[in-house]
């Protein structure tokens, strides 16, 4: 679904690496000298503060419910993102192509909901 949305796409990127560095600066604040491995321990669910800013963003009656799918691969994005900037990949000017990649192969078609005449967000 995320491809579908080029609006919530943008956003959806911009929290995963807003979220990544938090991780990442806790991480280091925590531990002085964490240890690679760490984004195992990277979650996202439904009780998690970016689960609710990014169901907020677009989902704010809470009319759809969110599949599990898309938790999944939120949790996938924010451990790329987190392993990215972990070991000094968001350096180079492309780093975020192949995070990119990864979640477009993971992405699920669009539910029929959506193409519904009168769909809020169609």
């Amino acid at each position: 679904m995320i491809k579908w949305f080029s609006n919530f796409r943008e956003f959806f990127y911009i929290q995963m690496e807003r979220f990544a560095r938090q991780a990442v600066r806790e991480a280091l604040t925590r531990d002085g000298a964490p240890r690679l491995g760490r984004e195992s321990q990277l979650r996202v669910g439904r009780d998690t503060e970016l689960y609710r800013i990014l169901n907020m963003h677009y989902n704010k009656s809470n009319i759809y419910q969110v599949p599990e799918r898309f938790i999944e691969v939120s949790e996938v994005a924010l451990r790329e993102f987190y392993s990215a900037i972990w070991t000094g990949r968001d350096s180079d000017p492309c780093w975020k192509k192949g995070i990119y990649k990864i979640i477009c192969k993971l992405d699920s078609p669009l539910p029929d909901a959506f193409r519904l005449p009168g769909c809020p967000v169609g």
